[in-house]
């Protein structure tokens, strides 16, 4: 029987999606519901385990974790990219590291929703509702506004569409901006000094890496327009959160909606909790039942095929 462990499994769908009796006379499954406190919780509650199922950029698996796992085999991940896997160690150990397909389109939706709420107040409108009160806020319009990308690969391209059907303005910036993507989407590439300077709405889509690192710090706030607002559905340490916290407070800019941050689970005490302006959610962007079913089902697949010597979704560093 091989032990398989299923990591930050936060709202328990694993046993939901994938038929246990099927395989319960090949694996045994512990599923972990909740995050672990810190490294030394994760080696003792995992050293028995030969298989890890994992959720893209949740549970840091570090050089020293794998050291302290020493039957550790296989590692399934969510998403055939994940920052949170130290390549280099599970190399030198021999663990086979395999990934999942992801859909792109509910990081792009889930963007939407955090425009909308910010413009529309709907958090404000919802909370005062339940407390009996009626039409508290005056929002603002999306038509003829400047939507400004940062990035723009296959989620940015999504939200610039919408933009579009919404009578939007659309301008994007990254270091390796694709010229003609852009040209066929009606999107203007600016500088990234203008485009802080001229759009209504920026949001971020870039992946993370050391270049884009505190891209977004008290420097750029300074540029951004004081009624503009700020969107991160990528990766929280593209923007400096420190700064982001003083800006919110001096109303340098009008709101920020955030579905990441530097630290997740975002702590209960966080700053950002505390702040009118700032409009959160709890990494969902990728939330559905559609991708999670992908997720799983092919973590599934893919520990079969490894077993039988023929791995596949292999990723190699």
């Amino acid at each position: 029987m091989i032990k398989v462990a299923v990591l930050d499994d936060y709202q328990d769908v694993f046993k939901q999606i994938i038929n246990l009796s099927k395989y319960k006379d090949k694996f045994i499954f512990k599923v972990f519901n909740e995050p672990f406190a810190d490294e030394n919780e994760a080696i003792v509650a995992l050293e028995e385990y030969e298989v890890l199922f994992i959720m893209r950029e949740r549970t840091t698996i570090s050089k020293s974790l794998i050291k302290n796992l020493p039957k550790i085999k296989y590692i399934m991940t969510s998403g055939m990219r994940n920052k949170s896997i130290d390549l280099d160690a599970t190399k030198q150990r021999k663990i086979t590291v395999c990934g999942t397909d992801i859909n792109s389109n509910p990081a792009a939706e889930i963007t939407w929703a955090l425009i909308l709420g910010l413009l529309r107040n709907m958090k404000q409108e919802i909370d005062n509702m339940f407390q009996g009160y009626w039409q508290t806020t005056v929002g603002s319009e999306l038509k003829g506004k400047m939507l400004g990308l940062i990035g723009l690969g296959k989620i940015g391209k999504q939200v610039a569409k919408v933009a579009k059907a919404f009578g939007m303005e659309v301008c994007a910036w990254s270091e390796n901006l694709n010229l003609s993507s852009a040209s066929e989407l009606g999107v203007l590439p600016m500088s990234k000094e203008d485009l802080l300077k001229n759009s209504d709405i920026i949001s971020i889509h870039l992946v993370l890496g050391e270049r884009y690192k505190n891209l977004i710090t008290k420097n750029e706030f300074k540029m951004m327009k004081k009624t503009s607002y700020l969107i991160n559905t990528s990766r929280g340490p593209i923007i400096n959160e420190n700064d982001l916290i003083q800006a919110l407070k001096d109303e340098a800019i009008a709101g920020v909606g955030l579905d990441v941050f530097e630290k997740e689970p975002l702590p209960q005490d966080h700053k950002l909790r505390f702040l009118p302006n700032a409009l959160l959610l709890p990494h969902i962007g990728y939330v559905t039942a559609e991708n999670y079913s992908k997720f799983y089902n092919q973590m599934m697949e893919n520990l079969n095929a490894c077993l039988n010597n023929k791995p596949i979704r292999v990723i190699s560093n």
